[in-house]
């Protein structure tokens, strides 16, 4: 469960609407002590969409246009707290608040992750990712107007580790 929650951190930090939203949990969140923080811009998803296609080594999945779509990534990373407790219930609300659609779970020996998107058939405007076990909370946001199939083919691939 933790090389794939890693598995796909990386790949998504490499690749590098709504009331509540990533960046505003992002703000609320990451000068809190003791809180792991990461932000990537849209600038450097610009700079990085620059760079040649960049593909899975079997050739199935085209990180390019992903990249290229993406206008913000918020990551945060609370240890057990009672801010890591009151993220994992912000992240709750806005999501059904939001009308997210639950794209998958895992659970495994107490820990639970849980991938979220909202768009429509072609499109993801917003995907999230909320993972919690008994050490930690952590939160993935990507903002942007991701194609779909692209997506769903990279998360699968992530899936397959």
């Amino acid at each position: 469960m933790k090389k794939f929650y890693i598995l796909v951190l990386m790949l998504l930090v490499s690749l590098s609407a709504l009331a509540q939203n990533g960046r505003s949990l992002y703000n609320k969140y990451s000068d809190l002590p003791d809180v792991e923080a990461v932000y990537i811009s849209p600038a450097m998803f610009r700079l990085i969409g620059k760079i040649p296609d960049v593909e899975m080594q079997d050739g199935s999945v085209n990180f390019g246009p992903i990249i290229k779509s993406l206008s913000g990534l918020y990551i945060l990373n609370i240890p057990k707290s009672e801010a890591a407790a009151q993220l994992a219930d912000e992240v709750n609300h806005f999501v059904t608040k939001g009308h997210y659609e639950l794209l998958m779970e895992a659970k495994d020996n107490g820990e639970v992750m849980r991938m979220y998107t909202v768009g429509d058939d072609k499109i993801v405007n917003s995907l999230v990712m909320l993972s919690r076990d008994a050490s930690e909370t952590s939160f993935i946001c990507l903002d942007g107007t991701m194609p779909r199939e692209q997506l769903e083919a990279l998360i699968a691939e992530a899936a397959k580790e």
